[in-house]
């Protein structure tokens, strides 16, 4: 089960993405067993994880988090959402790009602070941006039942202990008010948006997702990245959300240097530039990203000079 020497980098992967060259298959079954009952043969004839079975992702993400990043336990109810490591990793990787510009030292240390918007059950981000860079974080939600799941992982990982400070949202309509408190200066904000506008679209976006895994064609696939709803659907998807992000960034200017969003969907970019320039925005970047054969990309906003 080793890695194929023959197989080029992930070069669509940032530079120091730990996960760049092909999973050492091997080093990730020793750390999570169970990992190895789901690697099969692709249709390359190479040994590779079932990426259409939702159980077999997420004990490749427990591999990946324990054997790179040292999180031995990352638990959360298989009905949320399981991010792919890799992609989350390049976003913070962006961040840190973009906080060291005019230094040229990247910025490590907990006087960094983030904001993580709708941090999910999973507490992804700040889990990676702790153990890469060493900076804090604010992780809220607007469901309880997530909070309660990210308690739970920075209990049982003592790295994380001290680093990640919890905040409920409340008001399910409101960004940053009930949430940054007047005194409270970040460095920066993420978010990984709902994308799709209706359950019909996000089951639209699983059946393309299962096809092009398996080569199979199912009307009700198994979503192999799990999800509840809040974490997948808002009405008027992706860019209404974060069209009223921007609009209420506007408020809070002066608290954070960088307020950035995951956008997945090319086509509302127009939508967004708009809305920042409504919004008269002082710095605006546009940092592409990709993992594979999926391209992204992290839209950055700063009221500061």
């Amino acid at each position: 089960m080793s890695k194929s020497k023959k197989t080029p980098l992930k070069s669509t992967l940032h530079a120091r993405n730990r996960n760049r060259e092909p999973y050492d298959l091997k080093a990730l079954v020793n750390v999570v067993p169970e990992l190895g009952k789901h690697i099969k043969p692709n249709k390359y004839g190479t040994e590779s994880i079932d990426f259409a079975s939702a159980e077999a992702v997420k004990l490749l993400n427990q591999a990946l988090l324990k054997h790179y990043y040292g999180i031995k336990n990352w638990d959360f109810p298989d009905t949320n959402l399981c991010p792919p490591i890799p992609g989350r990793a390049d976003y913070l990787h962006a961040i840190a790009d973009l906080l060291s510009e005019g230094t040229g030292e990247l910025q490590k240390g907990n006087q960094i602070k983030g904001l993580d918007i709708g941090t999910g059950a999973s507490l992804i981000y700040p889990i990676l941006g702790v153990t890469e860079y060493d900076w804090s974080f604010i992780a809220t939600d607007i469901d309880a039942n997530s909070i309660a799941s990210t308690e739970k992982i920075i209990e049982a990982n003592n790295s994380l202990k001290g680093k990640i400070e919890l905040r409920l949202q409340k008001n399910a309509d409101s960004i940053f008010n009930g949430i940054l408190n007047p005194d409270d200066i970040i460095d920066f904000t993420m978010c990984n948006p709902p994308f799709h506008a209706s359950q019909e679209e996000a089951l639209r976006g699983t059946r393309r997702k299962t096809k092009n895994l398996t080569g199979v064609k199912n009307s009700k696939p198994e979503l192999n990245f799990a999800g509840v709803s809040n974490e997948l659907i808002t009405e008027g998807g992706e860019a209404e959300f974060i069209k009223i992000m921007i609009k209420q960034s506007k408020t809070r200017g002066t608290q954070c240097k960088w307020f950035t969003t995951l956008v997945s969907k090319q086509d509302n970019l127009k939508r967004i530039y708009k809305q920042l320039r409504k919004a008269e925005v002082k710095q605006l970047k546009t940092i592409p990203m990709g993992t594979g054969n999926k391209s992204s990309r992290v839209v950055a906003w700063s009221f500061q000079e």
